[in-house]
């Protein structure tokens, strides 16, 4: 049930503050309407909020966070940070706040090209901590709780700081619910559109430049996870990325390559699985199988761990919504 609009002015009227506040063509506001839920509506420094009462209570909230920090050009990743950090407010760290996050244990820093990169979840930090203290790390939750991300960012760090001698990125080569037939070209070639979300985290984290070398060297190497059979991975930081897509034989072969001086990192997320339905997910099983095992660590994030778009963490409710609801019918 919506309740009396809430009416907020800015004053005395500042219109490169408001101009930075609302954005190009109201986007900012509109990202505001959309993660809350909210109406907004604007006549020069007068803003009035309606929707639902705690709604537009936060919305107001927001705009006044975001009116404080118009002194300067507000990007839209910073408007939807902010707002995903005003939906959990007990589940984010400031990210203005660099003393807290540069003493916290939490959340360890990591040598790449984004200085700004940390936990921004107390689950995405145990998860950074969790891949440095131990040899096997799985990853398990929705998308958008940054499992590929952090795990690239990870493994670059270990390879800057010499800890591995190369990095080995694998997926296994599963469609996602579409036949798309023959593919032209050679093997790498082939394989490169099922691995580019690899690729594209690899290029934010290293830079183009640096990547390509890395690649000419064979220090980074993507592989399909069907070219893994028989090798054995000596000081290498290894990725299995979509583990959910793996069969339980896979999965066991891609542990079992695991040797001296090496890391994994396993991710994926358990509901969107593109195996046939009569085939059990290699990760269900691994998460069964090796949940009491010591020295390998589990990370289980949830829909308040997503770092995207606000709109992907109420995709994610709704859809778990709907699923409980068809197993209760």
């Amino acid at each position: 049930m919506k309740s009396k609009p809430i009416e907020i002015s800015f004053t005395p009227a500042d219109n490169l503050r408001l101009a930075n506040l609302c954005g190009a063509l109201d986007e900012n506001l509109k990202q505001i309407e959309t993660a809350l839920d909210v109406t907004i509506a604007r006549r020069g420094e007068h803003f009035s909020l309606s929707g639902q009462a705690d709604q537009i209570k936060l919305a107001a909230q927001v705009l006044r966070n975001f009116y404080n920090q118009s002194q300067h050009y507000l990007s839209i990743e910073q408007v939807q940070l902010g707002l995903i950090q005003a939906i959990n407010p007990h589940h984010l760290p400031d990210p203005t706040n660099t003393d807290a996050l540069a003493t916290s244990k939490a959340a360890p820093a990591l040598m790449t090209r984004r200085s700004n990169l940390y936990g921004r979840t107390p689950r995405q930090a145990q998860y950074l901590q969790q891949i440095q203290e131990h040899d096997i790390t799985f990853a398990i939750g929705p998308a958008g709780t940054g499992k590929t991300y952090l795990a690239v960012a990870s493994a670059v760090d270990a390879l800057e700081r010499d800890m591995v001698a190369r990095l080995i990125l694998v997926r296994p080569a599963v469609e996602a619910g579409e036949r798309l037939g023959f593919l032209p070209g050679d093997m790498t070639q082939k394989v490169d559109p099922y691995l580019r979300p690899l690729y594209d985290a690899l290029y934010d984290l290293m830079g183009f430049d640096k990547t390509s070398k890395q690649f000419d060297r064979n220090t980074i190497e993507i592989a399909p996870l069907a070219f893994m059979r028989g090798r054995t991975l000596n000081q290498s930081f290894i990725i299995l990325d979509e583990a959910q897509n793996t069969t339980p034989e896979q999965m066991k072969m891609f542990l079992t390559r695991i040797g001296f001086g090496s890391k994994a990192v396993i991710t994926g997320d358990i509901t969107q699985t593109d195996l046939p339905k009569h085939q059990k997910s290699g990760l269900v099983e691994a998460k069964q199988v090796l949940n009491q095992v010591r020295g390998i660590a589990f990370t289980h994030f949830k829909s308040e761990d997503v770092v995207r778009h606000p709109l992907v963490q109420r995709i994610v409710n709704a859809y778990e919504s709907y699923d409980e609801q068809k197993r209760d019918d």
